[in-house]
């Protein structure tokens, strides 16, 4: 079973975060700046030994990969920042593309948000999302072509796979998508495997989804829209055309920003959300199953974030045994998305810490043992 973590590449400072957030800011400011808002609330979250590391330290890529191999994590996908040409938090996978001791497999995910002032409630647009024409599908595609013939990238039938995060805000898709088939088999490639990540495309019922080889059931995102979708069903379809229409126009995500999907109340329970993922059955035969360590968004968002409680290692590995067994029996899939590796300020993370230790990778381990799933790694060329 190849379960891909979503991989943060926010751990290290770069010019347009020191002048939108202050000099210095890292993912670790959020993290370290977080206080809990009710008893028993888990925060701070520390890393273990107060390892708040520099992804720019090509040692802490060479750890990330070996601990993610020595516990059964198959991959990591990366997100991926590009804005028209310009390229925001590139270095980390840069760098791992350079560094064959970051010996993981690897695939790319493109989160093609614009990016806002929202953790502040502010809705200014630090950085506006610009597709282009067929010259700018072609830059992009021709930077990403490094990574996609790269040996550790991970592929299927040699078709690199590239996962887009919002397709529904892109209004050249299909023309896009084409254009990078043609553009990979011109190089020397099969072709692509395209998949989606997030819920709002896969919610339109006009969408064109027949360049995508693949839906990812982006948890916990899934399991708590199921939550909920019985609420006020038409005024949320209402308010999601507006969403679309104000994205559109001014580039502002207002079902995430504005009306805040999470933005329910602090408390959630932990064990409600699983059970939910874990009743979810495929609609197509392109869904992929997904799993998440747990969520918590406050350190960023305070009380308008969200928290879910009762999580622990234990309860983790006897969920994600079973979502690891629906993946192969129900979904027929040998892949499982992870959210996250390292979202430290959503709480999405697998890294050791000092509440858990190494608790939620030996559960992941011991989950794919007890399925008989623990992956088989690729030999890495040019090591």
């Amino acid at each position: 079973m190849k379960v891909i973590a979503f991989y943060l590449p926010q751990f290290h400072e770069i010019p347009e975060n020191d002048e939108w957030w202050g000099k210095g800011f890292t993912e670790w400011v959020n993290v370290k700046k977080a206080k809990p808002l009710f008893d028993g609330h888990e925060q701070p979250k520390v890393p273990l030994d107060k390892n708040y590391y520099n992804l720019l330290d090509p040692k802490v890529q060479v750890w990330q990969a070996k601990l993610a191999k020595e516990y059964g994590v198959y991959g990591f996908c990366y997100y991926h920042y590009w804005f028209g040409g310009k390229m925001l938090l590139e270095k980390p996978m840069e760098n791992m593309l350079k560094n064959p001791d970051v010996d993981l497999p690897f695939c790319i995910c493109w989160a093609n948000e614009p990016w806002t002032r929202a953790w502040v409630g502010e809705t200014k647009v630090l950085i506006p999302q610009y597709y282009g024409e067929k010259k700018e599908w072609e830059e992009h595609f021709n930077y990403l072509l490094p990574f996609f013939k790269d040996s550790r990238y991970i592929t299927e039938n040699g078709k690199p796979l590239v996962v887009i995060y919002r397709p529904e805000v892109i209004e050249c898709l299909n023309d896009m998508l084409d254009c990078w088939q043609q553009l990979a088999k011109d190089n020397g490639l099969p072709g692509l495997i395209f998949a989606y990540q997030n819920i709002d495309f896969d919610l339109q019922q006009d969408k064109d989804d027949s360049r995508f080889d693949y839906d990812i059931e982006f948890q916990p995102l899934y399991a708590q829209h199921d939550m909920t979708k019985d609420k006020h069903k038409y005024l949320k379809a209402i308010r999601r055309k507006v969403a679309g229409i104000v994205e559109r126009k001014f580039g502002f995500d207002l079902m995430r920003y504005g009306a805040g999907f999470f933005n329910k109340g602090v408390q959630t329970d932990y064990d409600v959300v699983w059970k939910k993922v874990l009743e979810r059955t495929p609609e197509t035969e392109k869904n992929v199953p997904a799993a998440f360590v747990t969520w918590d968004n406050t350190p960023r968002k305070g009380e308008k974030g969200q928290a879910f409680v009762g999580d622990t290692p234990q309860k983790f590995e006897k969920y994600l045994s079973q979502q690891i067994k629906r993946a192969r029996d129900v979904y027929h899939k040998d892949l499982l998305f992870m959210y996250a590796w390292n979202e430290w300020a959503e709480g999405g993370y697998l890294e050791p810490d000092e509440r858990f230790g190494y608790g939620n990778l030996k559960a992941i381990r011991q989950a794919l043992i007890e399925n008989d799933e623990f992956p088989v790694y690729p030999e890495v060329k040019g090591k």
